[in-house]
């Protein structure tokens, strides 16, 4: 799909996703009591080839719970795909996550909705009071990147309220462990491809759409659907 769309929401839908926001950054906010190991924002660029690896290793996890093949997973596939990795998630909120993730409201989740909702996952299981307070994905190897991402996101919010300003994100990019200062248009150009609602704050999710976006993983879709579409000609 191309760029990150706002979707027309029903109410119930809008609700929903406000609640999962409010779980999304009380988590966060309790993870940026740890602080991030990150100095600056070019230490966030040299993990992104090993970031995007390790996300593209995902395809096969993808394509294994896509059960119809059709490209994409759908809310029952995906409560099939909780139970297979023993997440345990009830379904409102498998539901809530769907939705919030499914930002084309297709019903149909792709390979980087998909990633985003698992990275998610991996910051909502440490809710203490949650069920679901122990649950782990079962991939180490993929749960030590969704550890990347979020160290990333801390870095960037300096003042720990769960969303980064566009002042926060020209501090980040102006630090560097050199003491150099990159451009300020640098910082203006990545802030808004993450705010695509526009609203002058970007949120967890929004950062994590915007980064598999930078690594390429819509890039590789495209060049899938395009091979794709040569098979059938």
């Amino acid at each position: 799909m191309g760029g990150v769309q706002g979707k027309g929401e029903s109410p119930a839908a809008s609700i929903s996703e406000t609640k999962l926001e409010a779980k999304v950054i009380e988590a966060m906010q309790r993870r940026e009591t740890e602080g991030s190991s990150l100095k600056s924002f070019n230490s966030i660029i040299l993990k992104f080839p090993k970031i995007d690896e390790s996300l593209r290793k995902c395809k096969s996890i993808f394509e294994q719970f896509d059960e119809d093949g059709s490209g994409a997973i759908d809310p029952q596939e995906l409560k099939h795909c909780f139970r297979k990795l023993e997440i345990n998630f009830a379904d409102e909120e498998i539901n809530d996550l769907f939705e919030a993730c499914d930002i084309n409201d297709d019903r149909g989740m792709n390979f980087n909705e998909f990633i985003v909702l698992l990275c998610l996952v991996y910051l909502l299981k440490d809710d203490p009071t949650a069920s679901h307070a122990k649950s782990r994905i079962g991939m180490p190897n993929l749960e030590a990147t969704f550890d990347s991402l979020v160290d990333a996101f801390v870095f960037l919010d300096k003042n720990k309220d769960g969303y980064v300003s566009k002042n926060e994100m020209v501090e980040a990019i102006n630090e560097t462990i050199s003491g150099e200062r990159s451009s300020g248009r640098i910082a203006m150009k990545r802030f808004e491809e993450m705010d695509w609602d526009k609203n002058g704050m970007v949120n967890f999710k929004e950062f994590l759409f915007a980064f598999t976006r930078w690594v390429g993983i819509e890039d590789a879709e495209d060049e899938d659907e395009d091979d794709d579409a040569k098979e059938d000609v």
